[in-house]
């Protein structure tokens, strides 16, 4: 709490904190976070650590609930990246982004080993991107779940279907161009993080469409973490306990084929 009001006095004199702190330590500020940084408009940037599943950290220390308490709160801009390169870009972003506070979510995982861009550049703000073209189905992925969503695309590939990856890097603001294209799609929709299912992502996927009236003519799913304390164990093991595997998301997907069919063909 101390931490959290510290660097909103040093935002409103001018400087950029840089608050680094495990995202279930964050759940102990909420009440700074909200009056003192976003309340005040306050240029912070949070670098959320342990965001997701912890392993052997232990069931209390799951960074799963900040998309769900963060993405609410006014002026708040809140992102998670694919990989270490998109990391250095979103931590350039931060830097130079000077309209109030603005987070960045990263796991407890070890980087892939992808090539560093030599000139980091920053990201435009609310900008999704896609990473795999298809058009049988799409699925929505934040940070390690891109890795998941290959999986079952691939998975599905050998099966006939091809299916659209995009990395939805920002949580708050939304990519609402690309929402808005993929409603005129229809394409049946998996929205996987993981996070909280409840207030995450899928959620503000699913009131986007509803503020703005819009219908979506495929079917959504979300495949996030469940309404119940993960217990102790590898990350790999707390995954597949919540679900969050590629076999999962497969066969989600496919399930979903049939009732795309039945809907298009109309009442018998």
């Amino acid at each position: 709490q101390h931490a959290a009001t510290m660097c909103a006095a040093l935002a409103m004199e001018g400087m950029k904190p840089v608050f680094a702190v495990y995202s279930t330590f964050l759940q102990r500020a909420y009440d700074q976070v909200v009056h003192d940084i976003c309340r005040q408009n306050a240029n912070v940037i949070f670098a959320i650590d342990r965001a997701g599943f912890v392993g052997p950290d232990g069931e209390t220390h799951q960074g799963v609930y900040d998309i769900a308490f963060l993405r609410h709160i006014p002026n708040m801009v809140l992102m998670m990246p694919k990989d270490e390169n998109e990391l250095h870009r979103m931590m350039k972003t931060a830097v130079e982004y000077s309209d109030g506070p603005i987070a960045i979510r990263y796991p407890r995982v070890n980087a892939l080993g992808v090539p560093i861009d030599k000139n980091i550049t920053s990201l435009p703000i609310g900008q999704w991107e896609t990473v795999r073209e298809g058009d049988s189905a799409v699925i929505l992925a934040i940070g390690p779940m891109l890795q998941v969503a290959e999986e079952s695309a691939e998975q599905l590939k050998r099966e006939g279907l091809n299916v659209r990856i995009v990395n939805a890097r920002f949580i708050k603001p939304l990519d609402e161009s690309m929402l808005l294209q993929l409603a005129k799609e229809g394409l049946h929709m998996i929205v996987l993080e993981e996070g909280s299912t409840q207030g995450g992502l899928g959620s503000a996927v699913l009131e986007f469409y509803s503020l703005h009236n819009k219908s979506y003519n495929g079917l959504v799913r979300i495949i996030g973490v469940p309404d119940e304390y993960i217990e102790h164990g590898s990350i790999p093991e707390q995954r597949k306990e919540a679900g969050l595997t590629g076999e999962r998301v497969a066969t989600e997907l496919k399930a979903m084929l049939p009732l795309m069919r039945k809907r298009a063909q109309g009442p018998a």
